[in-house]
């Protein structure tokens, strides 16, 4: 059924006034518990088993630099895409990602979660055999 047509000067004043924009954010929001990863644009929740403060895909394991110091902080002004660089593990036996800020080119090191891709995390673990370039380059970044 087509709409009526009203004069342009009514039209603006019959329209509805538009919604606030945090209305997805509140309490019962679908963005509340996600974000939106950078990369792969997979809808990511914060909550994932192994780690207390979520900031990577598990999809494509890429993340945001908007750590500053403290995991969690949230403190960063850069906010850049990360990109995963290697894995290593530590004495304790956990397994971390390094991630490379691409714009500031910042190295943070951050835990891997429970749900991480195993395809992703077994390529990146292989992939010093296969390019012996990138661990140079990671090294003379430390």
């Amino acid at each position: 059924m087509p709409r009526r047509k009203q004069p342009h000067s009514r039209a603006r004043a019959a329209r509805r006034p538009q919604r606030h924009k945090d209305v997805l954010h509140g309490n019962s929001g679908h963005r509340t518990n996600a974000f939106r990863c950078v990369n792969c644009r997979l809808d990511v929740p914060l909550t994932a088993p192994g780690t207390v403060h979520r900031n990577h895909c598990p999809n494509c394991l890429a993340s945001l630099h908007v750590d500053h110091r403290i995991p969690g902080d949230r403190a960063s002004d850069c906010r850049g895409r990360m990109e995963a660089l290697c894995m290593f593990t530590r004495p304790d036996g956990e397994w971390m990602l390094v991630h490379q800020c691409l714009t500031c080119a910042e190295l943070s090191a951050n835990r891997i979660a429970g749900d991480d891709n195993a395809l992703a995390l077994v390529r990146l673990a292989l992939r010093p055999l296969q390019d012996t370039t990138m661990a140079s380059r990671t090294l003379l970044t430390l």
